[in-house]
């Protein structure tokens, strides 16, 4: 027996939310943080988002293929149980490390939620019904990275930054208990594959041997390392750099709102003008804004306020631009591998998520005090992944 479709859309909804509700919450506490936890460079706060995305990066690798052995439900339930857990461990930590191990063991637990729910919604939907299901859920996930931040910064005012873990817990419970409660198990028994060491080789081996796909989630990965890299300096850049003070939180949901209607002009697009095309354009268009803020920013008079307000629309510019190449990438490297496409999903994500937080490190520790290197990194990074674009067959 199926739950009724809307409520089925928003448990998804909180499923997709929890890597965003993890990550974004803790962006205006980074000061708090590194007084707390004794930093000399406050730039080092910035690994607690790194550490806890590189875990979700690693755990695609684990819970994708093992959900088709043991279910979907149990490893969700596993993974969330982990992340309570590790959430624990983070609330008491005293050191930087053991925070940074916690917020591994965090991303590793919460990418089961993430991704086994993308196989949850195969199990049950197909075609043009799955892409509204998802559609419905991303539309309704977009408010997470939008209130997260003024959430977070609630929170560590009014009970310290630790709380934020507790805020974790509550919402990592409530997906739990309603999953548990109300959503049946998806793949039956009869159904699931017995797990094989060498099943997993021959996906990875084929992935790493197909030109087309490397490229695609080497250009995925220089996406996601732009991005992962802004996230880091976020709030240093906003609140240090432009005096956007208690702002911040309001400025960062203005942008994800704006940006949200990228993913749904993309569909409405792709059809027409297909998805290498459209990832390629979003490349291009990052280069020129970046680079034209980038003049802006270290040459113009400009009064503060109004620095703060190009770096605004720029950041608009460079989140709507996103939805232009991250979904269509995802498909494009997936297109050659349709009858592994659950491992080499997970391989793929997996490799790009890494990659692009080694990046993302690089871009957030060489914060100076102003938005240059994270301009920059949008810069070469899209101009990485624009030649890799150019380099492929116009066919794709």
């Amino acid at each position: 027996m199926r739950l009724p479709y809307w409520e089925f859309v928003i448990l998804v909804s909180i499923m997709f939310g929890m890597i965003a509700f993890g990550t974004d919450t803790m962006l205006p506490a980074f000061p708090n943080i590194a007084k707390d936890l004794n930093l000399s460079n406050v730039n080092k706060a910035q690994l607690i988002i790194s550490s806890f995305i590189l875990g979700t990066g690693i755990g695609q690798l684990i819970s994708g293929p093992i959900s088709d052995t043991f279910g979907r439900k149990p490893i969700i339930t596993i993974g969330l149980s982990i992340f309570i857990i590790a959430c624990c461990i983070a609330y008491y930590a005293k050191s930087l490390e053991l925070m940074l191990v916690a917020r591994f063991i965090q991303g590793l637990g919460v990418s089961a939620p993430r991704t086994v729910t993308m196989a949850l919604i195969r199990d049950l939907y197909s075609g043009r019904k799955m892409a509204q299901v998802m559609s419905l859920a991303m539309a309704i996930f977009v408010l997470v990275p939008a209130l997260a931040p003024s959430l977070g910064q609630v929170l560590f005012i009014n009970f310290g930054w630790r709380s934020i873990y507790i805020a974790f817990i509550f919402f990592a419970l409530l997906g739990l208990i309603w999953l548990n409660l109300r959503q049946p198990e998806t793949l039956p028994i009869s159904e699931r594959k017995k797990l094989k060491a060498n099943e997993y080789f021959d996906a990875f081996k084929l992935v790493i041997t197909n030109a087309s796909v490397v490229k695609y989630t080497l250009t995925l990965a220089l996406g996601f390392g732009a991005l992962f890299g802004y996230l880091n300096s976020a709030q240093q850049i906003f609140v240090d750099t432009f005096s956007a003070g208690m702002k911040f939180p309001l400025y960062f949901a203005i942008i994800s709102i704006l940006a949200a209607p990228a993913s749904f002009i993309n569909a409405s697009l792709v059809m027409k003008y297909g998805m290498r095309l459209l990832a390629t354009i979003g490349f291009a268009l990052q280069i020129i804004f970046a680079v034209i803020i980038l003049v802006i920013l270290n040459t113009s008079t400009l009064a503060d306020h109004l620095f703060l307000t190009v770096f605004v629309i720029w950041s608009t510019i460079a989140f709507f631009l996103k939805g232009l190449y991250f979904g269509n990438l995802n498909a494009l490297a997936m297109e050659p591998m349709g009858k592994i496409a659950g491992m080499a999903s997970a391989i793929i994500g997996a490799s790009a998520t890494m990659v692009g937080i080694l990046i993302a490190i690089f871009i957030g520790l060489a914060f100076n005090g102003t938005a240059t290197p994270v301009l920059l990194g949008y810069i070469i990074c899209s101009t990485a992944a624009l030649f890799l674009m150019l380099s492929q067959s116009k066919s794709d």
